[in-house]
């Protein structure tokens, strides 16, 4: 028997189950905080998609109000921003009406997934060069 005051410190046991508590945590942790980074990696690319759909927009108007005519057809292409290069695509179709055209623009990541953009940006022009933003 002990006598007078004695510290008592952690057994084995607990300091077993306190390891075990923190090797199933610690994973868990790690886990939601690559969640939260590939989030935040994916908002910032939709920002610089939507950043090149509303340029090609804006030098689409530019182009229709200098030519007096709206571009009517498909186009793509390469544009660089952040360091990084986008492939977009533009598309103009006509509508019920008159003198009135459908704009899409879609922005992708890399020119090997055509079937899914990042953004992709709808407008409404006259031929005239006018918008409506859809986006």
């Amino acid at each position: 028997m002990r006598t007078g005051s004695a510290c008592r410190g952690f057994t084995l046991v607990e300091v077993m189950v306190a390891l075990a508590i923190v090797a199933l945590a610690l994973p868990a942790l790690m886990f939601s905080l690559q969640q939260q980074v590939d989030g935040t990696a994916y908002l910032r690319d939709k920002s610089l998609a939507q950043l090149i759909a509303n340029n090609k927009l804006v030098e689409l108007r530019l182009l229709t109000q200098a030519r007096g005519s709206l571009f009517q057809g498909r186009d793509s292409g390469v544009a660089e921003l952040a360091g990084r290069d986008w492939y977009w695509t533009l598309e103009t179709a006509t509508t019920e009406v008159q003198s009135f055209y459908r704009v899409e623009i879609a922005v992708r990541e890399g020119d090997t997934d055509q079937r899914r953009p990042l953004y992709t940006l709808v407008g409404f022009m006259t031929s005239e060069g006018r918008t409506d933003d859809g986006a």
